[in-house]
Order: C-alpha cells, then sequence, then structure tokens
C-alpha cells in the first residue's frame, strides 16, 4: 500500500514512518518489517558483550517499547490462506524481541485503510482505543470499555466506527498486564509472547481499521491465474485438503501419541492414556457442528462446537495437549469450555496450560502450596479468571514459569525456552523439533523453530531420535517459514509444499526414500548455504509463495531471493535476541528435564542430545561457537 503509519501515543502525534522501496525489497514484510523497524527504533545495547549477559535497560511494559503490527504483501490479495498479520515488540515474558501472528480480519482491513503497517511509540495518558480509516486517525475514550471481554470490546468498537471494519482488543489479563496475554481480532488470537501485555501497557484497548481501497497486484492476470492453481493444489493435497479440513489441527494428536510425542503431566510423558477421548476424532464425533477458518483461506481447519447450546470456536491441537494431557485432563468438554474463556479473558491457552502444569507439579513436589492437583480440574476456570485479573495465586501465575520458578524452585521442570513455555509436542522422541525450540528467536515455540516434527512424524516418517540432517534441515525450514510469515501467508499452507504421494503412506515406497534421502541432506544444504544466492535464480513450482510473490510484488527474487528474505530476516531477529540478552549459546537451551531425563512409561524417548545438533547447526549458519553470527554473514545479508 507504500505507507506504514507511525502513532506517538503520549502525545497523539501522527506520522509516515519512513519505508523506501529498497526496505521493502529486503524485508518484504510482516515479521521481517518489524523487525527492522524495531531495530531502528528501539534503544539499547550495541551487543558487544550481549553474550555476557548485557542487554539494554527497556522495560517491555514502559514507555519505551514499540508495538509494530505489520501485513506482508500478499495479505488481502486473495491469495489462499493470506488474512495473516503480525505483533512485534519487546516481550513482556522473554524481554526479547518476539511476534505474534493472527489470522484475524484485522489485517486485511488495515490494508483497505491503505496502509502496511501501524507503529505505536509512547503510552496514553489515558484508556483510548484507535479508529484508523483512509481519513487518518481517530483517538477514542475506551474507559467505558475497560474492563470488558474481546468480544463484547470488538462488538463495541464495530458498531461505534459503523461501517465494515477489522478489529483487535485485549481483554481483562492484557489491561492487567499479565505477561502472556493474547490479542483477539475476530474469534483468532495472536496468542503467543505477551503482546497483549504490551498493548494494556500503553493503554489501548482495541484498534478498528477500515477503507475502502484495493490491495494492488504488479501483474493481476498472472496473479489470479497462480492463485487459481495454487488453491487448486491446496485443496487436493492430503494433509492441506484432506485431514485438515476434516479433523483440524487436532487430527495431529493421534499420530503424536503413535509417536510418544504428546506433552503428558508437565512433559514427564509423551503418551497420554486418554488421549483418544480428547483427539481431533472425538471432536469431530461428539462436539462438531461447522467448519471455519480465516478470510481466504481454502484449508478451513477451525473447528465450530457445541458448548452448552451455543456454536463457539473449537480448540486447536495445542489446547487440547495443553489443558488435557499436560495436567491430566481427559475431559474435552472442559477443554471446549477454558478456550473460550481464555479468549474472552486475553490469555495464551498455551502458556496457561504450561503454567498450570508447572505449578501442579510444583505443589506435588511441596515447592509451593498453590493447591493445584494433577487431574483435579474443578475450580480450574475460576483459577483461569484469577489469572486474568492478578487476584490470590493468580496474581503469581501470571508471571509465567520462568519467574515462578526462580521464586520457588523447580527451574529444572519449568518448561519454557528463553521463558515462552514449549508447545504441545514433546521433543526427547523428536530431537529435530528439540533443538529447534532451543535455538528459536522467540523462544519454545513450535513454528519458530522451524516445525521439524513434520519431518519426524507427522508428515514424512524420519527417525524422531535421530540427529541426522536435523540441523540443517531446522535451519532450512526456519529460514523458509519466515519468509512466508513475512509475506502475510499461514504456514499450514508449507505442508502442501511436501507432494502428496511422500506424505500419503509416509512410511511405505516414496515416502519412505524420501525420509531416507532426507536423513542424508545435511551436507547438501550446507554446500548449498556457501553457493552465492545469485546462482540460485531458478523457479521452484513445488513453493507456490515464490511465485506469488513476485507476481504481486513486481520483484524477481528466483529460490536463492526467496531463501535469503528468510534466512536475512531470522538472521536478524538473532542479533536483536543477543542485543537484547539472549545470551547467544547460553541461552538456546532446554529445561533440564529434557536434556536428563528419559521420557516415562513403556518405550520412552531418551533425552535430547542438545549439544551435538547444537554444534552442527551453528556451523550449518555460519555462526561461532556462542552462537553469534560472523560478521561475514552479516555482510552477506546487508545487515548492519
Amino acid at each position: 500500500m507504500g505507507r506504514v503509519l507511525r502513532i506517538d501515543l503520549s502525545t497523539r502525534a501522527v506520522s509516515d514512518h519512513p519505508w523506501s522501496d529498497d526496505d521493502r525489497r529486503m524485508w518484504l514484510g510482516g515479521k521481517a518489517m518489524a523487525a527492522r523497524i524495531l531495530a531502528d527504533l528501539l534503544p539499547g545495547t550495541d551487543g558487544a558483550d550481549a553474550h555476557n549477559g548485557a542487554h539494554g535497560d527497556i522495560d517491555p511494559l514502559g514507555p519505551d517499547n514499540v508495538l509494530v503490527i505489520s501485513t506482508g504483501p500478499l495479505t488481502g490479495t486473495g491469495a489462499p490462506s493470506s488474512a495473516r498479520f503480525n505483533l512485534s515488540a519487546l516481550s513482556p515474558l522473554t524481554e526479547l524481541v518476539a511476534s505474534s501472528n493472527c489470522g484475524g480480519p484485522f489485517g486485511t482491513h488495515l490494508k483497505r485503510a491503505g496502509y502496511d503497517a501501524v507503529v505505536l511509540t509512547g503510552v496514553a495518558p489515558s484508556a483510548v482505543w484507535l479508529e484508523i480509516a483512509e481519513s487518518g486517525v481517530t483517538f477514542h475514550d475506551a474507559s467505558g470499555l475497560w474492563g470488558a471481554r474481546t468480544t463484547e470490546t470488538q462488538e463495541a468498537l464495530a458498531a461505534a466506527v459503523g461501517e465494515r471494519c477489522g478489529t483487535l482488543a485485549i481483554g481483562p489479563a492484557g489491561e492487567r498486564l499479565v505477561r502472556y496475554a493474547c490479542v483477539l481480532s475476530g474469534e483468532r488470537a495472536a496468542g503467543r509472547a505477551g503482546m497483549g501485555a504490551v498493548l494494556g501497557a500503553k493503554n489501548v484497548k482495541g484498534i478498528a481499521t477500515w477503507g475502502s481501497r484495493v490491495v494492488p497486484v504488479a501483474r493481476p492476470e498472472a496473479y489470479r491465474a497462480h492463485l487459481r492453481k495454487w488453491t487448486a493444489s491446496i485443496k487436493a493435497h492430503p494433509i492441506a485438503g484432506g485431514s485438515l479440513p476434516r479433523l483440524g489441527t487436532a487430527g495431529f494428536l493421534a499420530p503424536m501419541q503413535r509417536l510418544g510425542i504428546v506433552a503428558t503431566r508437565n512433559f514427564r510423558a509423551g503418551r497420554f492414556a486418554h488421549a483418544p477421548d480428547i483427539d481431533g476424532e472425538a471432536l469431530e464425533t461428539r462436539r462438531l457442528v461447522g467448519t471455519g477458518g480465516c478470510l481466504a483461506c481454502p484449508i478451513r481447519c477451525g473447528r465450530v462446537v457445541e458448548l452448552g447450546g451455543r456454536r463457539v470456536k473449537g480448540p486447536e491441537l495445542e489446547t487440547l495437549v495443553l489443558l488435557g494431557a499436560n495436567i491430566e485432563n481427559p475431559d474435552l468438554d472442559r477443554i471446549i469450555e477454558w478456550n473460550v474463556l481464555l479468549d474472552e479473558l486475553g490469555l495464551d491457552t498455551m502458556s496457561t496450560g504450561v503454567t498450570l502444569s508447572w505449578a501442579m507439579e510444583a505443589a506435588e513436589r511441596g515447592l509451593w502450596d498453590c493447591g493445584l492437583r494433577f487431574g483435579d480440574t474443578d475450580g480450574l476456570a475460576s483459577v483461569m479468571e484469577d489469572i486474568a485479573y492478578r487476584r490470590g495465586i493468580g496474581d503469581e501465575l501470571a508471571e509465567g514459569t520462568r519467574r515462578l520458578s526462580a521464586r520457588y524452585g523447580g527451574e529444572g521442570f519449568a518448561m519454557n525456552v528463553k521463558g515462552l513455555e514449549l508447545a504441545a509436542y514433546e521433543p526427547r522422541g523428536a530431537v529435530g523439533q528439540g533443538l529447534g525450540y532451543a535455538v528459536s528467536n522467540r523462544g519454545g515455540c513450535h513454528l519458530n523453530a522451524g516445525y521439524a516434527v513434520a519431518l519426524e512424524g507427522l508428515a514424512l516418517a524420519m527417525d524422531g531420535r535421530s540427529t541426522r540432517s536435523k540441523a540443517a534441515l531446522t535451519a532450512f525450514f526456519q529460514d523458509l517459514m519466515e519468509v512466508v510469515s513475512s509475506a502475510g501467508v499461514c504456514l499450514f499452507t508449507t505442508l502442501s509444499v511436501l507432494p502428496a504421494p511422500l506424505v500419503e503412506r509416509p512410511e511405505r515406497g516414496v515416502g519412505r526414500l524420501a525420509a531416507r534421502l532426507f536423513s542424508h541432506a545435511g551436507g547438501v544444504m550446507r554446500l548449498l548455504r556457501a553457493v552465492p544466492r545469485g546462482l540460485l535464480r531458478i523457479p521452484m513450482p513445488l513453493v507456490p509463495h515464490l511465485r506469488a510473490i513476485e507476481l504481486a510484488t513486481g520483484e524477481r527474487y528466483g529460490f536463492g531471493g526467496f531463501w535469503t528474505l528468510g534466512e536475512r530476516a531470522y538472521t536478524l531477529e538473532r542479533t536483536l535476541g543477543i542485543r537484547f540478552g539472549n545470551g547467544g549459546a547460553l541461552g538456546d537451551t532446554l529445561p533440564r528435564r529434557l536434556l536428563e531425563e528419559p521420557a516415562e512409561g513403556e518405550g520412552g524417548a531418551p533425552s535430547v542430545p542438545l549439544a551435538v545438533l547444537k554444534r552442527d547447526y551453528y556451523r550449518q549458519r555460519g555462526w561461532d561457537e556462542r552462537g553469534v553470527p560472523r560478521p561475514g554473514v552479516l555482510r552477506r545479508l546487508d545487515i548492519p
């Protein structure tokens, strides 16, 4: 759209943030764009001593933090699953630069208003909500909405604007600065890393945006033809067009149970005896009344379920596992109830689940008499409300597992990386996923980790316990997922990149052969990283995202340029992590439970061999032994 809006909340000054065509070529949009803007605007150290723990003195909940809400070039163009937008800031949970992605309608409507991104600085003197339109920005008093839940808030904003619009809002958890408070846009959550608390600290209850601008593309006819083929390929794919529409992400739970990678009893085990009671089949047969999804999405992985005679949004895989198996809860109805409640309160379901499981184990070990017990779900809804309103033990649970374990002990079973609680995949049986958790820029995230678990059993059938080629593949998929996310497209579309014959029967025939070839990919990947990217200006028909970006922007990237976009963004976030205290190699670790204890139960996987994996990963990326990108890598990627 050609404009980035900058709003100083303290003074109500509105201006254009400088963002040139060269910036667009190098950083594309989304989280990559946000990282570049944050690198320029956030004060801090120069990074020279950051590997020793030095960092800037910015309070993520203070006035110096900057929040960037950004779209990608494909957002709002009708590309498959392209409603995604991104929120980035210093996280109050990790104190590192972090991002949170969302498929709600806000991003598409922001572009229709004429903007690619919004940069929020300062703090509003009193509670406000913002209206962003083609004609400019209007500040509205939000004192009457302070305390409202997310649905009520969004309905009030839409009613006030009186136009077809996109909204986002925080709930009570964001207002009270719960460190893992999320942001809702429609029914979709920007769930991770506490972006809701950042908005709450800035006294912003919500934003409504609307406009009538058409999102332009460089080659409209060719673009539309490409989208037709891309959409057809997604619908024909056995995962993106088959299991995901039928079972949603909950469909992954059954194969995870078979592989022994379901986070159970605070990650003590990898299998849950009652998994069939909460998996995708159970959800489909017992509660499913419809499907839903984001704008422009042909996958429709969203679940619509029945709760108390109402049609509500159903839980996804992470919620089912972390509020099910991980706290030893087999009650599907309670998970459905909690999922709705947590969205209304504005709480990340994932960090909530892992924080509760840590508290249950801490009570079991006599470290903290909080009254929570594995398998005892009576009253947990009240505990969740206490977290959102910071009442009683909820005030402490609102701090997350890293701060709780620093106070009470139990760091070895505090299941977070860099302060961000882990996702649902128990990594001792999927060590590539374990490596990804450890080196992920934003902490214990399954997606920023590179989602190697897809190769380790969910799509292909690589040996999950083998270290072979896992470092190379993790780094490669991190880069590719970074550029796809920055383009404004859902990462589930990357599953359709794997040809159908490979995933239909992954343990047989060509699927088995593909797994073997992937296990020998390490050397090839390292050679490709050494090849000048200009020599890789080749089309990649298996990756339709690349052609869509080229047709939409008018730029010619080729596969080498596409890969570089992702690597540049990932590496910049890495340098920012070091600048703000990640500690490089010292911060790239896992909870001791995963490094020293085998998983409980028959056939439980041994610990994650992280040292070996991490050493190979740093070599693949051209980083030094401290996990710091070498100067030559930064020069190649044009990172200051």
